[in-house]
């Protein structure tokens, strides 16, 4: 079936937490990826995110959007096809690194903006993260930091919903001194979810080399969201 995106559709609360229309207008439409919402809630945002969406911002005029993306393929890790490449290895072996899994949003979004020159991770998207603590037990928002000497070297922002792990936007430093230090997080944080019995880590668009570096492997939307509802509980 063509794949070709005709346009950008609004889509309001009351059809995002209709599942039977998700499935009969959305999910099955493989030629429509992007929505629309002036909705920056937490609710919103929980909800999108529950039923497979992965939301970014954009303005039209000058208004700020929410763009929730039913994307037409995801990349997923699964954590037995994990793969340390060789630089990474002697890295950790060298250096005692480590993560911190937190809520240090602010400071992550700040590196963020910093090393992103288009970044859609905007202020009022980040209040709506912060918005999203305690409105749902089955969804969290965390940082991930890698210090070293108590400088912040490499981190990202994400959620949780079940057993699954969701990248928004992450960023490291890349001056020489700290090459390799962005995959070095990525692996740790890769074993971590492993370690605390997660399904699968959601990278997100199938585009971006080090996600295939890393050993993740590209799902179609139907097999993603087959897979998606199970591991979130759903």
């Amino acid at each position: 079936m063509d794949t070709i995106q005709l346009g950008i559709y609004h889509l309001p609360y009351d059809l995002l937490i209709d599942r039977e229309f998700l499935e009969e207008n959305i999910y099955s439409d493989m030629r429509k990826n992007y929505y629309w919402s002036e909705d920056f809630t937490p609710v919103y945002y929980i909800a999108q995110a529950k039923a497979g969406f992965i939301a970014v911002t954009d303005y039209f005029e000058e208004d700020e959007l929410l763009l929730p993306e039913i994307q037409f393929a995801y990349v997923l890790l699964n954590f037995k096809d994990l793969h340390i490449s060789r630089k990474v290895q002697e890295l950790l072996k060298r250096k005692a690194l480590s993560i911190e899994i937190g809520t240090e949003l602010d400071t992550v979004a700040q590196a963020i903006e910093l090393t992103h020159r288009n970044n859609w991770l905007t202020p009022r998207y980040l209040k709506m993260l912060k918005e999203t603590e305690g409105k749902d037990e089955n969804f969290k928002v965390i940082s991930v930091t890698l210090r070293e000497e108590e400088k912040l070297i490499a981190g990202e922002i994400g959620y949780i919903i079940g057993r699954t792990y969701t990248s928004l936007s992450g960023f490291s430093r890349r001056a020489k001194p700290y090459n390799n230090y962005g995959t070095a997080q990525l692996v740790l944080l890769a074993q971590h979810l492993e370690t605390e019995g997660f399904a699968f880590w959601n990278l997100g668009q199938p585009y971006m080399d080090y996600k295939f570096t890393l050993g993740a492997k590209v799902y179609e939307r139907p097999e993603f969201l087959k897979r998606w509802f199970e591991a979130t509980g759903q």
